[in-house]
């Protein structure tokens, strides 16, 4: 038995940066956006009860308004960057493999082969049945928890890819 160790050209190799990537849904930027106003409300809500609370003391009325100021800035600038971000979230059902990218400061490609999935669970939160939305989370060998989630998929798009995923794991297809 020889033992052979051949060297891969990685020049012939498939570029993943050449896959086309399709975006999520439009309708998941409204979920991510009612999630920032809630917490923006609650922050802001916060800073206005310790002003509030802290009723007496003038420097401390003072230094409260310029934490409302900080609040209210990183709050603005945070929704500006999941703007941004929202538009990198792409993915790719490909014969051999899934892939996902995200991120807008870091921005990362998942790449996630068949043969390595376990299973796959498509899940809905209230919100994401009202605007008929899903997330596929994609789990692998060796793994605890999801190791891919797709969140913002239309839901029937999120079903018929758990399928075929389903079904090439089974080997059914």
């Amino acid at each position: 038995m020889n033992f052979t160790n051949l060297q891969i050209q990685t020049e012939q190799l498939p570029k993943v940066e050449d896959v086309v990537l399709k975006p999520i849904s439009k309708s998941y930027l409204k979920i991510i956006l009612l999630n920032k106003l809630a917490l923006y409300i609650g922050v802001i809500g916060l800073v206005f009860g310790l002003k509030y609370i802290i009723e007496k003391k003038e420097e401390l009325q003072l230094n409260l308004w310029y934490m409302l100021s900080a609040v209210v800035v990183f709050c603005v600038f945070n929704f500006i960057v999941s703007l941004l971000a929202f538009k990198k979230r792409k993915y790719a059902m490909r014969e051999h493999d899934v892939v996902y990218a995200k991120g807008l400061l870091v921005h990362s490609i998942t790449t996630v082969p068949i043969s390595r999935i376990q299973h796959v669970e498509e899940s809905r939160s209230w919100l994401a049945r009202h605007f008929g939305l899903a997330t596929l989370k994609i789990f692998t060998a060796g793994e605890a928890g999801s190791d891919l989630s797709i969140k913002g998929l239309p839901y029937i798009e999120a079903k018929q890819i758990k399928e075929i995923i389903s079904d090439k794991v089974n080997g059914n297809n």
